[in-house]
């Protein structure tokens, strides 16, 4: 059975020079990603669109995988800060207004770089470097549990902890699949009614079906 490749770094990046060096490499692969593919995209090509030595971009990451999986870390970072912010300027909001602020965050999160996160949603399952991306993701429904559990009295469900992994992950799927095949439901008004639809079932859901 094949070895799975290493996708950490090799050492984290700790003074000035050595951090804009990662960074150049980092930005040099999601750039690769984009134009040429995951395929097509290569250490060598990385290192000399990044301005550095091949020896010096296998000093900071082992392999190819693990440039891809710093960029996946990074683009998943991007879209957790364009969600908080979103959202919890909502936090003290009803709850048909706090839900759909949270659905407007993910049409946001996913409008930053669609490009780059069709190529990452494609092969980060691939070379298996989901599992910062996850705990990203156990922050943003911890955070959402206790919204719901602050406005308990305005919804019907039994269990908050499930009721937030419900509502996260059915904003996610949704955004996710609108920027991978229906890219022109978020974009203009259309983006609106997209809103209101999901904000919609959402609600129907947390209010136990009612309207």
């Amino acid at each position: 059975m094949a070895r799975r490749p290493q996708t950490s770094p090799r050492k984290a990046a700790s003074q000035t020079r050595s951090r804009s060096t990662v960074d150049a490499l980092v930005e040099a692969t999601a750039r690769l990603l984009i134009q040429d593919g995951y395929d097509r995209t290569s250490t060598n090509r990385i290192a000399a669109l990044a301005g550095v030595s091949i020896g010096s971009l296998y000093q900071y990451f082992p392999s190819k995988e693990a440039l891809v999986a710093a960029v996946a870390q990074r683009h998943a970072e991007d879209l957790s800060r364009v969600v908080m912010a979103a959202f919890l300027g909502a936090a003290e909001s009803p709850i048909d207004v706090g839900i759909r602020a949270l659905v407007m965050a993910g049409i946001a999160a996913h409008s930053v770089d669609p490009a780059l996160h069709r190529i990452l949603a494609e092969e980060a399952p691939r070379i298996g470097v989901l599992g910062d991306i996850d705990a990203l993701q156990r922050n943003g429904r911890s955070l959402i549990r206790g919204y719901l559990e602050a406005h308990r009295d305005e919804i019907d469900v039994a269990d908050p902890d499930l009721a937030a992994f419900m509502l996260v992950t059915t904003v996610e799927a949704l955004t996710h699949a609108a920027v991978l095949h229906r890219p022109d439901v978020l974009a203009g008004a259309k983006a609106g009614q997209f809103a209101d639809e999901v904000t919609g079932l959402v609600l129907r859901y947390l209010r136990g079906g009612a309207s």
